[in-house]
């Protein structure tokens, strides 16, 4: 496990796909998510083998050091390791949180990103968010993260097409 102050980050494991799979069916989640359509276990146990299988893809099950509980998850995904890149995903599933206002979310990611950059050697970690998505927005704000661009009218929710951001943090940034 990789430990933070307060969350520590363990690999998933095939028990955990049917808590992934609900909390990304939410509905107030899966707007959040490139992945618009309902899943069911099928493609969550794709997902799973697909993500084991590739040798750029880091996903995590969050949990609570406090609790000892799963709480989200998230990963360091789509490694190109010319460039020393990768996707950044991250929610808190438990308690329909998404992301909190306590401090859990920035320590599991502060654990990631520190893993990213002193373990993995990546250079720039990044992530596109929707427009709406303003606690995450301001969350990898604080964390350092810049906005390189506007993707605009890139997702469609809502019956309305809304812009997504492009952040990005580099290592020597952090």
């Amino acid at each position: 496990m990789i430990l933070g102050k307060k969350t520590g980050l363990r690999s998933v494991e095939k028990e955990d796909l049917q808590m992934l799979r609900d909390w990304r069916n939410k509905d107030d989640f899966r707007k959040h998510f490139r992945e618009f359509r309902e899943l069911n276990m099928s493609n969550q146990e794709a997902w799973f083998d697909k993500t084991n299988q590739a040798s750029g893809d880091f996903m995590f099950v969050i949990e609570s050091l406090n609790e000892n509980r799963p709480i989200g998850a998230c990963g360091l995904l789509y490694i190109n390791w010319i460039i020393r890149s990768a996707d950044f995903s991250f929610y808190l599933g438990a308690d329909d949180q998404y992301i909190d206002d306590k401090g859990i979310a920035e320590d599991a990611s502060r654990t990631l990103i520190n893993y990213g950059f002193r373990t993995l050697n990546l250079n720039k970690i990044w992530m596109e968010l929707y427009e709406f998505d303003t606690k995450k927005l301001d969350l990898y704000q604080k964390l350092g993260f810049k906005i390189d661009g506007k993707l605009r009218s890139n997702c469609f929710y809502n019956g309305k097409y809304h812009d997504s951001f492009l952040l990005s943090l580099l290592a020597e940034e952090f």
